[in-house]
């Protein structure tokens, strides 16, 4: 069966010939709530659990006020980004992937030697980094209520995989729009129950005690820096693009609405679990907050609550996964797919259903093989997600809208950047810097 190929001819969005990544992945059917739902999945994940100990690198005074301003910083970053994608659809140019954006304001070179290869690997390292979380959140449960038991770490990473062998054939990224609502209710739910645990423990007689100093000399400006990284990482996305394409046309103010539900989320779950978190913990914060609800072998909380807390990040995983996916799906269907024959013929689901499965399976053993992969992914987020979401969307609104040297907008736009670049040099520095000093601890399939 033929289908059309050529877009809905709107006063935005004029025909033209789509790929099949575009016409079947990229689907301009949601609206401003749908793009909400997938943008706070995309920001708002599990990764949240390390808020506690990215504050306790800062401070009381650093880690409330970098919390608070990469907050605002990336709520304009991204909503500046909006306006561009929104700006040239008005011009007859609706952009559907960060890598076309580039390539038209910037030049081919810089999507397709920078943009593109910098998001898919930031995409696809999520896609890896989501079976590492899930194994552990699994072992997590199987712990608990088998202290002694022998299984490994890789086995629980294999189980998720196995999961999400099936959830990745989800057709598009409009599908998963139920799934990111459910995702959303998940993440106010899990952040709820670790900021009541976190209250209940550190106003207990089980309470450890709280040290909110920070270390000196040297090693107190790479803690300062990998604190800035670890929060700025929290607040990337690095898809806005394909999550606005996602919305039907006309695009106007659809993303904004979207934004401020997203921030509204984030500000609920990231202060609640960062301020909780460190206020019970102090330094002692782990990279998992959820690791401080445990003494040894001993839960701090009651066993049913750490299970259901468990559960509930572990569901919000698989959907952040899912929604990761996406530029890789759409990359891999613009190759093999046929734009020309129906979504769910023969011909389409076959290379769809190959080629999702084999990238699950590599991702999945990419995990169980690399369980240290936390420590690559920080390397990722300094050198990757910073560019993505705090530099590129500056210097596209200046070159797209041009405004005056004299003007508030482009110096502010111009600060961000030269702050954001130094930034992610100095992140790149200090996260190498932790991967040689974890380089001990690397083993295949290691047993974390």
């Amino acid at each position: 069966m033929d289908v059309p190929t050529k877009a809905v001819e709107t006063s935005i969005n004029p025909p033209k010939d789509l790929d099949a990544g575009a016409l079947f992945v990229l689907k301009s059917e949601g609206s401003w709530l749908h793009c909400g739902y997938h943008l706070t999945t995309s920001i708002v994940s599990p990764i949240l659990l390390s808020l506690p100990y990215g504050m306790g690198l800062l401070g009381w005074v650093g880690g409330v006020m970098w919390l608070a301003l990469a907050a605002l910083v990336t709520f304009y970053s991204y909503n500046l980004l909006s306006l561009v994608l929104e700006h040239h659809a008005k011009l007859g140019h609706r952009y559907l992937r960060f890598r076309d954006m580039a390539t038209h304001i910037l030049g081919p070179g810089w999507g397709r030697y920078f943009v593109g290869p910098l998001q898919l690997s930031i995409c696809y390292g999520a896609v890896v980094a989501s079976p590492l979380l899930g194994g552990q959140c699994l072992k997590f449960i199987y712990l608990a209520y088998k202290p002694n038991g022998s299984m490994q770490l890789y086995q629980f990473i294999i189980m998720f995989g196995v999961l999400m062998l099936f959830l990745a054939q989800m057709p598009s990224f409009h599908s998963l729009r139920h799934i990111n609502l459910l995702s959303l209710v998940l993440s106010i739910v899990y952040s709820a129950c670790i900021a009541a645990g976190s209250i209940h423990i550190g106003s207990s007689r089980k309470a450890p005690p709280k040290d909110y100093s920070l270390s000196d000399g040297t090693n107190r400006i790479f803690s300062a820096i990998n604190g800035f990284s670890i929060i700025a990482t929290m607040y990337a996305s690095g898809i806005i693009p394909e999550i606005q394409a996602t919305v039907a046309p006309p695009v106007t103010g659809k993303m904004f609405k979207g934004l401020c539900i997203c921030y509204t989320i984030i500000i609920i779950t990231y202060f609640s679990v960062g301020i909780s978190g460190y206020w019970a913990f102090g330094n002692g914060a782990q990279g998992s907050i959820l690791s401080n609800f445990m003494a040894g072998d001993k839960p701090l909380l009651p066993s049913w609550f750490l299970l259901m807390t468990d559960i509930f990040v572990l569901t919000q995983l698989a959907a952040v996964c899912l929604v990761y996916m996406q530029p890789p799906n759409e990359v891999l269907e613009s190759f093999f797919a046929d734009p020309k024959r129906d979504q769910f013929s023969i011909r389409n689901m076959v290379p769809r259903l190959m080629f999702r499965s084999l990238t699950v399976v590599i991702g999945t053993t990419i995990a169980a093989m690399l369980p240290f992969f936390g420590d690559i992914m920080a390397l990722f987020g300094a050198f990757g997600c910073i560019p993505l979401d705090f530099i590129l969307p500056m210097i596209f609104y200046n070159v797209s809208f041009k405004p005056s040297k004299k003007s508030l907008v482009f110096w502010i736009n111009t600060t961000i950047v030269v702050v954001s670049s130094a930034l992610a040099v100095m992140g790149t520095v200090a996260s190498i810097r932790q991967m040689v000093l974890d380089a001990k601890t690397y083993r295949l399939f290691a047993n974390l």
